[in-house]
């Protein structure tokens, strides 16, 4: 599968990781779903920095991130 594909899903599991997190720590709950997910988006994450040639640059994500969106939109 396409690299790219896997930043994105990564940065996507990462953000949402964190309210999940949050949510389980305010309601007295073990965090265990969160963790799952954060653990998932660091494996897509290193396996899209992985698999990429020459890796990517701070300033190429949102371009990666803008075109795997219109690539699923299109």
């Amino acid at each position: 599968m396409n690299p790219d594909l896997f930043l994105t899903l990564g940065l996507c599991l990462a953000v949402l990781t964190v309210p999940m997190f949050l949510s389980a720590l305010a309601d007295s709950r073990s965090p265990r779903l969160a963790v799952l997910s954060a653990i998932i988006a660091a494996g897509c994450l290193a396996y899209a920095l992985t698999t990429k040639p020459m890796g990517y640059t701070l300033q190429e994500v949102p371009a990666v991130v803008i075109d795997v969106l219109a690539s699923l939109v299109k």
